[in-house]
């Protein structure tokens, strides 16, 4: 792949100092990573697509899930009901996220550098959005990883975030490898913490089995719920190949999209369900009710630990990823330079949720961080599978591919018009759309976006050569 902006030798040089850079070469090692959105070279890829499976399960098991999962019972639905919705919006957005992970071993690309095969230079819009969501989801995460900090050592609430941040920074700067190597050990360690909380709320508080809402109500709470469960793992679409570019060409697809998936799949389904379990307990969506909920103690204090571990955890992903996107949309800074960043200007971001209605803010910055990404997934499916039926059985090479580039207008278009036709299906508590409104609040935002995306783009796509 040829690297972003540059037109001469000079250019070319200087490019390939920020962009290049040296790369981890076992697992465990855990030198800061310089490279950028240069891809992989084959030579230099390792590891299996079991890793896989612990990098998307660890950073979902978080307090934000749980907090997300309070919203079916919230809108009215019984335990039930609310579930279902959950299940069925978390497989829609993981089988996407698993999908596109599985190009990264054969490129050994990031995700939004290979964005560019489909939007060519216009890539910086979906990369100019991808590098603000990161920081938008370094603050929904850190809200509480930094809050569980304070809460835990009595600190005041902006230096546990400050900590939070400056240690997930740390952990972005050091990149691939050591985030890898985190999310394995903490996938046992929060999976007990979690247990431990499931264990908690199962003996003291029973669900909702009957809803509150009924007829047309009742579909729209459904709808919404399983949207904001889709949103949150289809976040991870725009991330997925950052992960996975190190993994030989050789490894198994198959494998690499069901370890992705059930990572991704099995740990949102969690926490929501454990959230949606014990809403009524949930009233106070803080560390302090945490603490709270597990009865104080050394208990309580595992239980905070546990949820700034796991902020810790995704918001290094967030950080890693957004100085991918801030290379690709051509900044030419050093990649551990950008994840740092990100961390900082995610500070006071968390400043501001935290300084008013902590719940409406978060809900309105979850869904609205996300909907861009339908559109931008179809696009690029649609591009992948047109290069992929016209090389036939030869393997991925992005030299070739960039040299005949698509204009970057089909793609632009098609991600707009995504967008703009899914306006009106919109439901927040900032703004709700005409048509969410007449299907009482039902949010359907994502799937009209992703279809409309793909019906604009496919006949572009597809009248010109592959």
């Amino acid at each position: 792949m040829s690297l972003p902006y540059a037109h001469d030798e000079t250019a070319v040089a200087e490019a390939r100092g920020v962009f290049d850079g040296r790369m981890p070469t076992a697992p465990g090692d855990l030198r800061v990573e310089a490279r950028g959105i240069a891809p992989v070279p084959e030579d230099a890829r390792y590891g299996s697509p079991r890793r896989l499976f612990t990098v998307w399960f660890a950073p979902n098991l978080t307090m934000t899930g749980v907090f997300t999962g309070t919203v079916g019972a919230a809108l009215g639905l019984d335990f039930a009901t609310a579930l279902l919705a959950v299940v069925l919006g978390t497989l829609l957005g993981a089988v996407p996220t698993a999908y596109l992970g599985t190009w990264g071993s054969q490129t050994g690309a990031g995700q939004l550098p290979l964005a560019r095969l489909a939007f060519g230079r216009a890539v910086a819009l979906p990369g100019a959005l991808q590098w603000l969501s990161s920081i938008a989801w370094d603050a929904l995460i850190g809200l509480f990883g930094g809050d569980a900090l304070a809460q835990l050592f009595g600190w005041p609430f902006w230096l546990g975030v400050l900590v939070m941040l400056v240690a997930q920074g740390a952990l972005g700067v050091i990149g691939y490898e050591a985030i890898h190597r985190l999310q394995t050990v903490m996938t046992f360690a929060l999976a007990a913490s979690f247990v431990a909380l499931a264990v908690k709320l199962v003996h003291g508080t029973q669900p909702a089995t009957a809803a509150t809402v009924h007829g047309a109500d009742r579909a729209g709470a459904f709808v919404l719920t399983c949207t904001i469960a889709l949103s949150l793992a289809l976040s991870w679409a725009p991330y997925a190949s950052d992960f996975s570019r190190y993994l030989p060409r050789t490894a198994s697809r198959p494998s690499m999209f069901w370890c992705t998936l059930l990572g991704v799949s099995v740990s949102f389904v969690a926490v929501q369900a454990l959230g949606l379990w014990g809403a009524a307990q949930f009233t106070d969506q803080t560390a302090r009710g945490v603490d709270r909920l597990l009865g104080g103690g050394a208990l309580g204090a595992f239980g905070l630990l546990a949820v700034a571990v796991a902020a810790l955890c995704s918001n290094a992903m967030n950080d890693y990823s957004g100085s991918l996107a801030l290379q690709t949309i051509g900044v030419r800074l050093p990649r551990p330079v950008a994840a740092a960043l990100a961390a900082v200007l995610g500070f006071p971001l968390v400043l501001w949720m935290h300084a008013a209605d902590t719940t409406a803010r978060f809900q309105n910055v979850l869904l609205f961080v996300g909907y861009w990404i339908p559109a931008f997934v179809a696009i690029v499916i649609v591009d992948w599978v047109a290069r992929a039926r016209a090389r036939g059985d030869r393997p991925v090479d992005l030299a070739q591919e960039e040299a005949a580039p698509q204009p970057w207008w089909p793609a632009v278009t098609a991600f707009v018009v995504g967008f703009a036709v899914a306006v009106p299906f919109m439901s927040t508590s900032l703004y709700v759309g005409p048509v969410a409104r007449a299907l009482h609040s039902a949010d359907l935002a994502y799937p009209v976006a992703f279809l409309a995306a793909l019906l604009v783009y496919v006949p572009l796509r597809v009248r010109r050569r592959s």
